[in-house]
């Protein structure tokens, strides 16, 4: 019963955030989510003592399992090789490695940056360093990853990290939309975009109307009156989900840190899983039965989920004495991922560069749907290949494996602080040597600073 009032009062705020985007303007105009505005909603309501019949730890929970569901349902989606086809093969790899591997950068530089500035701030908020290192798990990996990871963190013996990481998340949400709206506007401006098309109303509202409604959510692949398509999905994230808890079971066999790390990672068995269903379900030719279009969906609806319940998760009670560190961290780390994004986003080498850009930052401070939203702003047709880039670099990710690694046996003991930080800027220099012989690094395609008057082109 806790979980289905959880569950309801999000949905009830989600349907507000979608009421209050269709009237309130300042949120049309900086097409604020309706899942950030409910988010917000329900973060107040939650902290004001308002008895909702549930409470921040169920949410903590709830973003978890979502998260879990999130990357099972990715895993369960076929790329699509024709749009790839159909695009540049030598753009689609630069954009791919380059923003992959940009992302991998801030992933390890931003946990050094972290326990540093909470050393020098938290001693006086009895905040330990550790805590510091948590910041990557929320901006470049979002909600889901920040509460997984912040669960192994007390798995540690560090108290409370599983909302410090929601926490930390919910503002990263805020950076990703109150700077990258402003940013796409001002590159509109001095038309850095180039397939920029009319914000129409539709987009600023938030809905469609019932003459606007042209699309569909997906085609039926199993007859209704045996079982419902959307049935058959959720059945195919349930196999996944149980073979994952097998997966995390016979990693807890590995005795130590690897083995209490990687069987709590339960998000990841799950992508190996589903990864493992779809590749069987093509080699016994039933991937029919599998609609792409709404398996996306499903990843839609739980990524609006985790953002709302992300917000409903933070308990100011909790973090309120560690507020000055957090939010200290936050704008830091936030303005050093700017700066970051836009130094490498001019420099990956193709004309969809300041697409990239916008993308790289949504993603490196909220989630990859946070990346795409933006990338609609300058992009609404999705005319570049930036969206699938976007979506490829996922796999580019993978090389950041090492960092989670090294964090974990930070917070585990078996690390200091000081060990920690030299891997981790060893394995930066490895990524900019990566990024250099893919030749994603090279010289600037615009500049984000040039005056309207001004070349285009450095």
């Amino acid at each position: 019963m806790n979980i289905m009032i959880s569950f309801g009062w999000a949905g009830i705020m989600l349907l507000i955030g979608v009421l209050l985007r269709a009237k309130i303007l300042v949120f049309q105009k900086m097409l604020v989510p309706a899942s950030v505005i409910a988010g917000l909603i329900g973060a107040v309501i939650m902290n004001v003592g308002f008895d909702l019949g549930t409470d921040s730890n169920t949410y903590t929970h709830i973003v978890n399992e979502l998260f879990t569901i999130s990357f099972i349902s990715m895993g369960l989606t076929d790329i699509d090789k024709n749009s790839v086809k159909q695009r540049k093969t030598k753009s689609i790899l630069h954009g791919c490695f380059g923003m992959g591997l940009v992302w991998c950068i801030l992933y390890a530089i931003t946990p050094i940056l972290g326990a540093i500035i909470i050393s020098i701030i938290g001693k006086y908020f009895k905040m330990d360093s550790i805590y510091g290192t948590m910041i990557p798990f929320a901006f470049t990996q979002g909600p889901g990853q920040a509460a997984a990871f912040g669960a192994l963190y007390e798995k540690y013996g560090w108290e409370n990290a599983a909302m410090l990481g929601v926490t930390f998340a919910a503002m990263g949400f805020l950076a990703s939309f109150f700077i990258g709206v402003p940013m796409a506007k001002i590159g509109i401006s001095k038309k850095l975009a180039k397939n920029i098309g009319k914000i129409d109303e539709s987009i600023s509202r938030g809905y469609y109307r019932k003459e606007e409604q042209s699309e569909y959510i997906g085609i039926d692949t199993v007859y209704n009156g045996n079982l419902e398509t959307l049935t058959f999905h959720f059945g195919l994230i349930a196999l996944c989900y149980v073979l994952a808890v097998g997966v995390s079971k016979a990693f807890a066999l590995i005795p130590g840190f690897f083995g209490t790390s990687l069987s709590g990672m339960l998000f990841m068995n799950g992508m190996i899983t589903s990864n493992l269903v779809r590749w069987a379900m093509n080699k016994l030719h039933i991937s029919f039965l599998k609609d792409n279009t709404l398996q996306r969906k499903i990843t839609g609806w739980t990524a609006d989920f985790l953002v709302v319940c992300s917000f409903m998760a933070v308990e100011f009670r909790v973090i309120g004495g560690w507020l000055v560190p957090i939010i200290t961290e936050v704008i830091i780390i936030t303005l050093i991922t700017l700066v970051i994004c836009l130094y490498f986003g001019c420099r990956f080498g193709d004309e969809n560069d300041f697409e990239r850009t916008l993308g790289l930052y949504g993603t490196s401070t909220g989630t990859v749907p946070s990346g795409i939203a933006l990338i609609r702003i300058v992009d609404p047709a999705l005319k570049t290949t930036t969206a699938i880039e976007l979506g490829m670099m996922n796999y580019v990710m993978l090389f950041c494996v090492p960092v989670y690694m090294v964090l974990l046996g930070t917070a585990a003991g078996n690390l200091s602080i000081k060990v920690m930080s030299f891997i981790l800027i060893a394995l930066t220099v490895i990524y900019l040597a990566i990024l250099k012989v893919m030749h994603a690094w090279g010289k600037p395609t615009y500049s984000f600073w040039r005056k309207k008057n001004e070349d285009n082109i450095l």
